[in-house]
């Protein structure tokens, strides 16, 4: 049934007061329904809104080669409208509202989320278990090749046409083996999504999404009580679906490396250097953020100041540690100033990275790190729909909503030393380099 509310414009203001980084704490509630949905509640009652959010534990590592970018193609689909819910009209009950809503994809997960004035949360709600429960009666053919078709143009424009596009997919196969659930980009391949069929999409949703394969937060200004009463009202008759196959979690090592290079329509060289790291979660994936932080986070990191500002050999260079619930990777980006060939640019790189595992970092390096990532947690506080997303992510990775200290605690605990005995043990010959180079010059690649 459709939820009795009145649709009025309003306008969102999202503050939050942002404790001492010491003090973080996200107290919640926890109910897990019969037909296995998990129910995750944190009041937070500053301003009148309240934020939705809810994960599907499902993301493009679920998918099966020949098959992929499915879960991203749902992204799209469950916004198309359900079997209560005309079409298109999911975005314009949000916006009418005065609310924000969205949705994303990764290798793990997919979520969808909206921000609204706290009178219309019990849409909020409606909207979100009618595309649980009834999303196949209202999925058509023509629905499919339109969204099909919007996913196919967002690979033009985000991959295959835009400069050095194609270089992380092209990274994600050379760093892990055939068949893995981390070897194929998210968006999926345009040959897979001009196969799949409406029976195909169908069986994807009827396996995944379900009600025990969720976990749904509500972060914001609204009574407990009431809220789960719309909950149970709402999604506790969707029934469950059939036990969630197991994701293989295949081990991904490279021993002596690979290197490759690409032509592109650029201006100016680029080298790529990937590394496995440890998975999601753990204390080495802590180690790993600073250490990236620490190589390239602002100005006075140690690549930026040897390469851009030293030797001015490089136009910008960045560093980042994707982590994901299988295996994380360490990826070092670095753009030449014209003419640069890229293996000097991997020396000099490779000389850094040599100093850290002879020398570990300075404290004030370290210090610098972990006030940049302390920081960084007290900053997606601010809003409702941040805190949401955190717990969520939390429920997912940690199997705890509330387990923002443990994760804090573990880049508190990093010492200089952990830095340089993973440098040691993970930064070394068994590491991916790709060279993107402009047309007709493969001479500026990586040697």
């Amino acid at each position: 049934m459709k939820p009795s509310v009145v649709f009025a414009p309003a306008v969102l203001l999202l503050l939050a007061v942002t404790p001492a980084a010491g003090q973080i704490s996200i107290p919640s509630t926890s109910e897990v329904l019969p037909n296995g949905l998990t129910v995750i509640l944190h009041e937070d009652h500053s301003v009148p809104v309240v934020s939705v959010n809810v994960w599907y534990h499902v993301g493009s590592g679920r998918e099966k080669p020949g098959r992929t970018g499915f879960a991203h193609l749902f992204e799209h689909m469950l916004f198309q409208g359900s079997e209560h819910v005309g079409d298109d009209q999911h975005f314009g009950y949000i916006q009418e509202a005065g609310g924000t809503l969205n949705g994303s994809t990764s290798n793990d997960r997919t979520n969808y989320y909206e921000t609204v004035p706290s009178q219309f949360l019990e849409m909020a709600l409606w909207l979100e278990a009618d595309r649980m429960g009834f999303l196949l009666p209202a999925m058509t053919q023509e629905k499919l090749d339109n969204q099909r078709d919007v996913v196919k143009n967002e690979r033009r424009q985000r991959t295959d046409n835009q400069p050095y596009g194609r270089a992380f997919e092209r990274i994600q196969t050379l760093l892990y083996p055939d068949g893995h659930p981390y070897s194929w980009p998210v968006i999926g391949s345009m040959e897979d999504l001009s196969a799949a069929s409406l029976d195909d999409v169908a069986e994807f949703f009827r396996t995944y999404y379900v009600p025990n394969n969720a976990s749904l937060v509500i972060v914001g200004d609204f009574d407990p009580e009431q809220t789960m009463t719309w909950v149970r009202e709402y999604f506790g008759p969707i029934p469950a679906g059939d036990a969630i196959p197991t994701m293989e979690d295949v081990t991904a090592v490279l021993v002596d490396g690979k290197r490759d290079m690409m032509e592109d329509r650029v201006q100016l060289p680029r080298l790529y250097l990937a590394w496995h790291s440890p998975p999601m979660a753990t204390q080495g994936d802590a180690v790993f953020d600073i250490l990236s932080d620490i190589l390239a986070g602002g100005k006075s990191s140690r690549l930026y100041k040897s390469l851009v500002y030293d030797r001015q050999i490089a136009q910008d260079v960045s560093a980042f540690q994707y982590s994901r619930k299988l295996s994380g990777a360490l990826i070092v980006t670095v753009t030449a100033k014209p003419d640069v060939t890229l293996s000097q640019i991997e020396e000099e790189v490779a000389k850094e990275l040599r100093r850290l595992a002879d020398e570990p970092p300075s404290a004030r390096e370290l210090e610098r790190a972990q006030n940049s990532i302390r920081a960084n947690f007290i900053y997606g506080l601010q809003s409702t729909a941040g805190k949401a997303d955190r717990i969520n992510g939390y429920q997912f990775f940690w199997g705890d909503p509330g387990a923002i200290r443990k994760d804090l605690a573990r880049y508190e605990q990093v010492t200089a030393g952990d830095i340089q005995q993973a440098v040691r043990r993970y930064i070394g010959d068994g590491r991916v380099v790709f060279s993107v180079v402009p047309e007709g010059r493969e001479d500026l690649a990586a040697q």
